[in-house]
């Protein structure tokens, strides 16, 4: 047998834990109809409803956010991985998407805000400080600007 390398393991251990979280989170959230699970690690959390962009159905991925007045900001960086996550590609695809915070439901307009951006600095420093600076974090670990997506509802959540 090979040597096992500890801080591997470790991380190992604690990603599979972190996606075991996510995902009982995520069940929670979607299994109470909002009623339970708008927190996520201290930081508020959304149901963001897209459609799938080579399948066409329905998908659902629950997101840390901060608000910009009445609009959702959401970071796309599948935890500074090198590839996004594809609730956003399935955004790009389509930006017509849906979004519920606890119980309450709109429709909405996504659009994409990339590291180039006018608005960028301002949104990610919102979103970064609401989530306990953590995105600072996820994008040292990639190479990928990690862009933004901004989700406008059509009117107000009901």
């Amino acid at each position: 047998m090979g040597r096992i390398d500890l801080r591997t393991a470790v991380a190992s251990a604690g990603h599979s834990l972190q996606v075991a979280y996510l995902w009982l989170h995520q069940a929670v959230y979607q299994r109470t109809g909002g009623l339970v699970g708008h927190r996520l690690a201290g930081s508020p959390s959304l149901m963001l409803r897209t459609t799938g962009r080579r399948s066409g159905s329905p998908r659902t991925a629950v997101l840390i956010y901060a608000r910009d007045g009445a609009d959702f900001v959401l970071v796309a960086s599948n935890d500074g991985q090198d590839r996004p996550p594809a609730w956003f590609l399935n955004v790009e695809a389509n930006p017509a998407v849906g979004v519920q915070v606890a119980r309450r439901r709109a429709d909405g307009r996504a659009r994409v805000v990339e590291q180039g951006d006018a608005g960028y600095p301002r949104l990610w420093r919102l979103v970064n400080d609401g989530n306990h600076r953590r995105y600072e974090g996820y994008q040292r670990r990639t190479t990928r600007p990690i862009p933004l997506v901004v989700v406008t509802p059509g009117g107000p959540l009901v």
